[in-house]
């Protein structure tokens, strides 16, 4: 992987010496690997990416960490980037220990935390294995997002819900980022857009559509503001790619890997839901989920092992520079 890359402090739309834009985007990386993370890690911040990121799964199609292993990990080997899980599973955590990782990973990071959460579902048998009933998986998570605020700002936390009671526990260390780590939560659906304007820092869907991006951002801007909260929501993006310098080579790669991943067929919906394609191609699709309002753009590399580092860098070589200041 090339280095010699600044922070990508980038804005919006294509930038050239005549163009002024006023919105900045971050760009972060996630991890494809479950070993030599440091090293993973280490190859993403000197790209110049904001955020190394990671996700999780008990159980799944292809071989998966545990965010909070990993970003340990990646905590210790980089100085600057921050670190996001993308995402914690949260139904399957006991809410208690959840808030106990998250506010350990941030004061060991030096507050580099950020913590995506999402609902899971797709495997019932991982929720069925780890004895948490799918059905579930909604109402857990939002008993748990209000105790991990409780226990990150409060002593001697009393809480009598459904699946959680504390009676009288103090939280420490806190999380040195007050008063949360930030939480962006991921979804596709109305609940999860609920889940945002109640509980989140940013929103951050995935497989969308610019179209869907623009909908859920005014949809959670609506129900934020029904919740009396006047505070913005980050409007953010995670988005597989694979950038190669022929165009039908990047979409067969990006097919390849998500039909493995995901155990279905998906060459019917690279082109709506990734970007894939030449530099000229993916550049082109960038732009049209930053117009749609994407500002934290978290990328994963949807390709063979054999080219994950080649298609990494040529992204952040020919495609990312077009979005720089």
């Amino acid at each position: 992987m090339p280095n010699g890359y600044g922070p990508l402090q980038m804005k919006r739309g294509f930038v050239d010496n005549e163009q002024k834009v006023d919105a900045e985007i971050q760009f972060g990386l996630a991890m494809r690997r479950a070993d030599k993370v440091a090293e993973q890690a280490q190859a993403i911040e000197k790209l110049g990416y904001d955020y190394v990121t990671t996700g999780e799964h008990v159980f799944f199609h292809v071989p998966c960490s545990n965010a909070f292993i990993s970003l340990a990990v990646a905590a210790g080997a980089t100085t600057t980037l921050k670190l996001m899980s993308t995402i914690t599973l949260l139904p399957l955590y006991p809410a208690v220990l959840a808030a106990k990782q998250a506010a350990a990973l941030d004061v060991a990071s030096g507050g580099r935390f950020h913590m995506g959460i999402g609902v899971g579902g797709e495997l019932p048998r991982e929720f069925e294995a780890s004895g948490v009933p799918v059905s579930e998986r909604g109402a857990r998570t939002n008993e748990a997002l209000e105790i991990m605020k409780l226990l990150f700002n409060e002593d001697d936390v009393h809480f009598d819900g459904r699946f959680n009671q504390l009676s009288g526990v103090t939280l420490e260390p806190k999380p040195l980022q007050q008063p949360s780590p930030p939480i962006w939560i991921s979804g596709r659906k109305d609940a999860a857009w609920r889940r945002a304007a109640r509980f989140g820092t940013g929103w951050l869907p995935y497989m969308y559509t610019p179209e869907m991006l623009v909908e859920s951002n005014q949809e959670i801007a609506k129900y934020r503001s029904d919740e009396g909260n006047d505070s913005a929501v980050d409007p953010g993006l995670f988005i597989f790619f694979c950038c190669h310098e022929d165009n039908a080579t990047a979409v067969e790669y990006a097919n390849q890997r998500l039909s493995k991943q995901y155990n279905q067929d998906f060459s019917q919906m690279i082109d709506k839901y990734a970007i894939a394609g030449d530099p000229d191609r993916c550049a082109e699709r960038l732009r049209e989920y930053v117009d749609a309002g994407a500002r934290t753009i978290i990328l994963s590399a949807a390709s063979p092992m054999s080219y994950v580092e080649e298609a990494e860098s040529f992204m952040a070589q020919e495609v990312l520079p077009r979005f720089r200041r």
